[in-house]
């Protein structure tokens, strides 16, 4: 996690569903109380979340539970009680898991219940019908151990339960056996209006915040609102450390060795950096780059040496050697950072064992030697085999020093960096792609900037069982933690011996304490100890499963998978399942994967998303989106909602007689008495043909209404939208071939792109708009192309499927299905057999599957985009113009002032389905792009 040793996150929402007014639905719906305990001994932190629900109307309803918890931290418990009788969640393996979620998708029943959002965080969130005038109660416990970063640990408490609480209870109760050093209070709760409701009490080894905000203060408070409070309390502290040798602390035949000595000399060390450049590094990830770097350069110590090393498909050094870091030169590097520019590909390989040469030609005693690599993709030229990659990487190190890589955003191929600084005792970090990134790379850098230790080697007698007992490095500010278990009852006492190198000196720390339970901790938690092993034992034996293969991974996988099953602890190898009072209804929690989503889209064998409606009674979702789904062993039906507000309301259900049906804008129009509301149905198309049937709210999408032949024409077109075709996409030979049309010629010209590659297409960043495309690699075309907008819109087309995501809904669908989405900030698809329309608030793009010749393509054609903008990629020319110099033997135009040369040529235009013949002035690339192709080169799309 960031910067933070435990960001403890928290967020409840609850989202209420019934018959009656979104708008007075909340009044009908009493938290009556919230309560957030967290207890944190020997830096072992349990959170529970209970929660209290009334629902006071005289019918049943729908009530979610949705909290937010730290990526670091494992759930370990679940329970809603709902009339005196309890339904607890059961960790199972994921496989168990995963069959009995396909049995209950099968009967048509709930999905998945946690997903990531967010730099650090995972949410939580399920449902439960609520019988009228009747109470349900939430219960989530989850379990994480404190780290230690820069000299602290931090608690951060997040707290929005929706409405104002009469009974809201935040606890924090902390022992730490050393003693107390510092704690302090801060965050957005923390503030004058609410400084009455936070309370801390310190003891010797002890410390208490309790924070009890009235009814009235949560309304009225600085970052509260009418639903009450909204915000963070942020607790830091660190303990006393008299103790040179560290701390011992024993429980329940378990103990844990913290150690953490201060008032060491710093070790001078060799840092060198290896900064990728290439052309998907531009924007804002360059800029903030060469921002961080100027800091690190300015807290490099004197007697430190440094290199810096710049890669695209080419290696550039700043100097060949590692120079102290005098003041002139750190003049002169950082005049080198300075004019850092992105361009070209990604030689990985090349670069990193250019830093490994760095360094080893460089030795000195006693010092500390570091690589830093910083990517935001794929390695795509020289070595581009990961495996291969990880290889050369791991034999030239040998385990010499540490290598930390840093991954750029999403995009950056994070499970090969993972596993490449793990395989060299090193950590990946994913540094995301915001406004703070200068900040989150210098946050890093913090980290490692003062090395104390190195080649900690940390020796026990009279235990088993240890975690990880040998460290490459120890920095100021952090710390060492090793547990394990007592599993001699003769012996009377446990010692330690570490032994490590300061200053190229060795130095050795021995330790002693009695082996019999010394510890001060409250019945309830007795147990911290062991529990706190586990979690410990889990974590590195799932590092350790990413390094190993064959019998050795599937032994250590084996290991990890009983200790989660035994402590119940939801983590990748493990999934919990709730089964829920209504009819066996089943959910299912799986660990996300860092830096993606996890969720279970509820799928049939096709593959069709599903969402469903839940009780016979409408709903009131808190979002605007629009629900399709295509039930298993069902007819695939179409929700029929409205919009109410911000939200989207099923409509109930209905006899329906259809006749004649005028499609329009968020509105279908029947020959029915009830006139229902169809949300997000674009013009204009008239159906006609006459169906009846009976449902609860669903029109059958093989009806007659929605079926036929693809027409080019079928529900495809954009009310009141101007169309621009300036921009058209074609083929040419063992290349794609773009359309230019330019202001004032009746003809276009155009210019090839070899095949195999992934282009920028049209990007407009001030709009948060993005266009990616992936050629195919034998025959033109394209085989993906990607939409990000607002970065909460991503949608992604092959020639197989469309995939559409954002915060809440995650949705997948075959060509050939009619189906159209709208959201209230702009986005707007459509597709139909063979095209797909695509509007993201001032873009509208056609994207037309072609099947011809035995083979089947994708084309883009861009219809809209801003001329205001600052656009680039493939698309982003516009206004372009050429004269005519000479027309005969040697045809020349004239394009920005420059004399190019150009065949007249015709080619086959893809963006119409038609596919009809054009003329076009092929010039090159350059000359009309006015830069290299390398500039529009993404890793990934």
């Amino acid at each position: 996690m960031d910067r933070g040793v435990l960001k403890v996150i928290l967020l409840a929402v609850f989202l209420i569903s019934a018959t009656s007014d979104p708008v007075t639905k909340t009044q009908d719906v009493n938290i009556y109380s919230f309560y957030i305990n967290s207890t944190v001994t020997s830096r072992y932190a349990t959170t529970i979340i209970t929660s209290r629900v009334a629902n006071r109307l005289n019918e049943s309803q729908e009530i979610f539970f949705e909290v937010k918890i730290p990526k670091n931290a494992f759930i370990s418990k679940f329970r809603m009680t709902i009339d005196g009788k309890s339904y607890d969640g059961v960790v199972k393996e994921k496989a168990d898991a995963q069959q009995q979620y396909s049995r209950a998708v099968s009967r048509g029943q709930s999905a998945g219940l946690i997903k990531s959002v967010g730099r650090t965080l995972e949410e939580f969130k399920t449902s439960v019908n609520v019988a009228a005038l009747s109470k349900v109660t939430f219960e989530l416990t989850y379990e994480e151990l404190l780290k230690r970063r820069l000299g602290k640990y931090e608690l951060l408490i997040n707290a929005q339960p929706m409405q104002a609480v009469k009974d809201f209870k935040i606890n924090v109760h902390i022992h730490e056996k050393p003693g107390i050093s510092f704690l302090e209070v801060k965050g957005d709760l923390s503030t004058d209006d609410l400084a009455n409701a936070i309370k801390t009490t310190r003891a010797d080894k002890d410390a208490w915040v309790t924070f009890y905000p009235t009814r009235d203060q949560q309304k009225r408070c600085k970052n509260c609102d009418k639903n009450g409070l909204k915000g963070d309390l942020l607790i830091t502290y660190d303990v006393e450390r008299q103790n040179p040798n560290g701390e011992m602390t024993v429980s329940n035949g378990y103990f844990v060795h913290n150690f953490a000595p201060s008032g060491l000399p710093r070790i001078s060390k060799n840092v060198v950096f290896i900064i990728d450049r290439s052309g998907s590094m531009r924007g804002n990830k360059i800029v903030q780059t060469r921002l961080a770097l100027l800091r690190i350069l300015s807290d490099l110590a004197e007697d430190d040496h440094f290199g810096l090393i710049t890669f695209d498909h080419q290696i550039e050094l700043w100097k060949r050697e590692l120079l102290k870091a005098t003041k002139a030169n750190l003049d002169d590097a950082k005049s080198f950072v300075k004019n850092i520019k992105d361009r070209g590909y990604t030689d990985i390989n090349a670069a990193v064992l250019e830093g490994e040469k760095m360094i080893n030609r460089h030795p000195q005693e006693g010092t500390a030697s570091i690589l830093i690599l910083l990517t935001d993709g794929d390695p795509t030229t020289g070595e581009t085999d990961t495996e291969s990659i990880m290889s050369n990487v791991r034999k030239a190190i040998e385990s010499k020093f540490p290598l930390y890589c840093l991954g750029f955003g999403y995009d950056v191929n994070f499970d090969f960096l993972t596993k490449m600084s793990l395989e060299n005792n090193g950590v990946a970090r994913r540094i995301y792609e915001d406004s703070d990134a200068d900040l989150q790379l210098q946050g890093f850098y913090d980290e490692v900037a003062i090395p104390l230790l190195t080649d900690i080697q940390l020796n026990y007698i009279g235990v088993s069982n240890l975690t990880q007992t040998n460290f490459a490095l120890y920095f100021n500010g952090s710390e060492i933690v090793v547990s394990g278990q007592i599993t001699d009852n003769n012996v009377e006492s446990i010692s330690t011996d570490v032994i490590a190198i300061s200053k190229g000196n060795k130095v050795t720390y021995h330790d002693a304490v009695i082996s019999k339970d010394v510890t001060d901790v409250l019945p309830e938690h007795e147990d911290f100890m062991e529990r706190l092993w586990a979690y410990l034992t889990v974590k590195q034996l799932l590092d350790k499963q990413v390094l190993l293969e064959g019998p050795e991974q599937e032994a250590v996988k084996n290991e990890s998978l009983k200790l989660s099953l035994k402590y119940q602890f939801v983590t990748p190898l493990t999934s919990m399942v709730v089964t829920k009072p209504q009819e066996g209804d089943v959910e299912v929690a799986d660990k996300p994967k860092e830096g993606k989503e996890s969720h279970r889209p509820s799928v049939s064998s096709s593959g069709s998303h599903m969402i469903h409606s839940g009780t016979p009674s409408s709903r009131v979702m808190s979002s605007s989106r629009v629900m399709l789904q295509a039930v298993p062993d069902r007819t695939p039906v179409l929700r029929k909602l409205s919009r109410v507000g911000s939200h989207t309301r099923l409509v109930a259900p209905t006899h329906v007689v259809v006749s004649s049906i005028q499609v329009e804008r968020h509105r279908i129009y029947a020959n029915s008495p009830s006139h229902n509301i169809l949300s997000s149905i674009h013009p204009p198309a008239i159906l006609d043909r006459t169906a009846e049937f009976q449902t609860k709210g669903d029109i059958p999408l093989d009806a007659p209404i929605w079926t036929g032949v693809c027409k080019e024409d079928d529900i495809l077109f954009y009310s009141q939208r101007s169309v621009d075709h300036t921009f058209r996409f074609a083929a040419g030979e063992n290349s794609n071939r773009f359309l230019l049309a330019a202001d004032g010629q009746s003809k276009p010209l155009c210019f090839d792109v070899l095949l195999h590659h992934k282009l920028r297409l049209l990007e407009d960043s001030s709009r948060e708009f993005y266009m990616n495309g992936e050629s195919q690699t034998t025959k033109t075309g394209f085989s993906k192309i990607a939409f990000h907008y607002k970065k909460s819109h991503n949608l992604t087309i092959t020639t197989n499927s469309i995939s559409y995501r954002n915060d809440q809904d995650n949705i997948d669908l075959l060509w050939g299905q009619n189906f159209t989405l709208s959201y209230t900030d702009g986005v707007d698809l459509i597709i139909t057999c063979n095209k797909i329309n695509v509007s993201m608030g001032d873009f509208s793009v056609s994207v037309l599957l072609h099947k011809n010749d035995g083979g089947v393509y994708l084309w883009p054609a861009v219809q809209q985009y801003p001329q205001d903008g600052s656009l680039t990629g493939i698309f982003g020319k516009y206004n372009i113009s050429y004269e005519k110099a000479h027309e005969f033997n040697n045809p020349t135009l004239k394009i920005m002032d420059k004399n190019v040369n150009a065949t007249w040529v015709h080619l086959k235009d893809s963006t119409k389905h038609s596919i009809p013949n054009v003329h076009c002035w092929l010039v090159s690339f350059d000359d009309v792009m006015n830069r290299k192709i390398s500039d529009f080169i993404v890793t990934q799309i």
